[in-house]
């Protein structure tokens, strides 16, 4: 299927012909749905934290941050194209001459778009756009009503004026506080000096789309000195992209290489499991991960850290019994009741289910085995009562070879007609917020190498279109969901208020969001 000329451009990629060869085998093959056994709930996988176990994890971190390389890891690649998707329509549909903006909105059952403009004066921008909107359109006060709201929308989106659709999301005003106006990137700065900081610095890596970065630069070059003098904090802030090397090759209907007209292959970004790369080149004791959208307005912030503090704290306390354990299992005259608390320990404490065979194995092979068990990245996780957010949850699933764990599953990796997997879903009583604290070294100082880790088997395929012909597109694994599968993983409940993205624009809105 493949030329000596697609041989070349694969290899300009970065890929290897093999690697593709093996992308299209996926395709021919197709990916399995996971198994779920069943769902995690507070009794069965999700930890869920007394006040006084949240408050000794937190002095715990708090005593040992100063210990540990912290760094904080955003993914903050998306564009705010989608956040805006309800006012790009109205932009294009509504005509203020054929009929008012109440008929626009029952006609078009468009709730969100009622929200935003009741809401209209509370958002960040509000100022912006409408200094903005007085210098586009100097006769606007003469408008009517309608004609204003549909001007403002304009103005805000327009790629030759403030064109709000094309920011990334990180750089969008976000908070409005007295005399100024905070976007997410701002936020997390303030977050990180709270909880990811050591020594008073703190590292934050953002991965962003190339064309964002002398946006990204110079908006930390505005709000630098303020947010160090406010922090006592010093920022070392460092960004990467999405490789071309994590591309995924597109295929037709038929699994045959789709061809551009130019004869050339076409290659799609795969989706936030590529993020693995970017993640597996950082360097720290503990890694907070968390969605660049993901923030609150200051008076919640203490709150907010307090929860990661408390999931650092776990992560700290558990790591140090596993490293204790992995260096007691170099050593040859361990004892057979010494392996027990081992399997204990990771059965009990790190969620993981031991063979039911290992009584039987011989002292080497036990050995062996825990070791394996043990020696893996760790990952502990918040998260939060199910309120119908779309998205992943946290389950028990069974794999290929029999293995049960706990994973965070996609609601498209279930086979909805099994009525079996469909009840389990249904079941469900937590969401995955992306709230993850790592740790991605070895007991011995050294880095994972975190491919190796992964399951390939849960990457997704979706179909797409180029060109109005149809094309079979690949999905990495997530890069919280397959590309950890073999991460020892803790789940723990956390509040609500650690959950406050931003998908639409009228989020904003929320309480912790707003100052008042």
């Amino acid at each position: 299927m493949l030329l000596e000329k697609d041989n070349i451009q694969i290899e300009n990629k970065g890929l290897t012909v093999g690697k593709v060869k093996d992308q299209i085998q996926l395709f021919e093959d197709g990916l399995p749905f996971v198994n779920l056994e069943s769902a995690a709930t507070s009794d069965n996988g999700i930890l869920k934290l007394s006040n006084d176990e949240k408050q000794h994890l937190i002095e715990l971190f708090d005593v040992r941050r100063n210990e540990n390389s912290i760094l904080k890891f955003v993914p903050a690649s998306g564009a705010a194209t989608r956040m805006f998707k309800s006012l790009f329509k109205f932009i294009e549909t509504f005509n203020p001459e054929k009929e008012t903006l109440n008929a626009y909105i029952n006609r078009e059952k468009e709730s969100n778009l009622s929200l935003f403009f009741v809401g209209l004066e509370k958002f960040p921008f509000y100022g912006i756009v409408k200094q903005e909107m007085k210098r586009y359109y100097a006769d606007s006060e003469s408008f009517s009503t309608d004609e204003q709201r549909l001007y403002f929308v304009k103005t805000m989106l327009d790629s030759d004026k403030l064109n709000y659709g094309f920011f990334p999301k990180g750089l969008l005003p976000f908070h409005t506080y007295k005399g100024h106006i905070a976007t997410a990137f701002e936020e997390h700065l303030f977050e990180a000096a709270l909880y990811a900081s050591s020594n008073n610095k703190a590292h934050l890596h953002f991965t962003i789309s190339e064309r964002y970065k002398n946006i990204f630069d110079d908006e930390f070059k505005r709000i630098q000195d303020i947010v160090e003098r406010k922090t006592n904090t010093k920022f070392y802030i460092s960004f990467s992209y999405q490789k071309e090397s994590t591309d995924t090759i597109a295929v037709t209907p038929e699994n045959k290489p789709f061809r551009l007209e130019d004869g050339s292959l076409l290659f799609r970004p795969s989706g936030h499991g590529a993020l693995l790369q970017n993640l597996n080149e950082q360097d720290a004791d503990i890694i907070f991960i968390k969605n660049i959208d993901n923030v609150v307005v200051f008076k919640y912030e203490r709150e907010v850290a307090n929860y990661k503090k408390a999931l650092a704290g776990l992560l700290v306390s558990l790591q140090k019994k596993a490293f204790d354990y992995l260096r007691q299992l170099e050593n040859e005259s361990i004892t057979e009741n010494s392996l027990i608390i081992i399997a204990e320990f990771l059965s009990n404490k790190l969620n993981t289910k031991i063979s039911s065979e290992f009584e039987k194995y011989s002292k080497k092979y036990q050995v062996e085995y825990l070791r394996t068990k043990l020696n893996r990245p760790i990952r502990v996780c918040g998260m939060v009562k199910n309120e119908g957010e779309p998205g992943g949850g946290p389950f028990w699933v069974k794999d290929e070879s029999g293995q049960v764990s706990l994973q965070i599953v996609e609601s498209a990796q279930i086979n909805k007609k099994d009525k079996r997997q469909k009840d389990i879903l249904k079941n469900a009583t937590h969401f995955n917020p992306v709230d993850l604290v790592c740790g991605i070294k070895d007991y011995r100082g050294n880095r994972f190498d975190l491919e190796q880790f992964v399951d390939p088997k849960t990457a997704f395929i979706t179909m797409k279109t180029k060109t109005g012909k149809e094309l079979k597109a690949l999905e990495l694994p997530g890069l919280w969901n397959g590309s950890m599968a073999n991460w020892n993983t803790i789940f723990v409940e956390v509040p609500l208020i650690t959950f406050n993205p931003v998908k639409t624009v009228t989020d904003l809105l929320k309480p912790t969001h707003q100052i008042k």
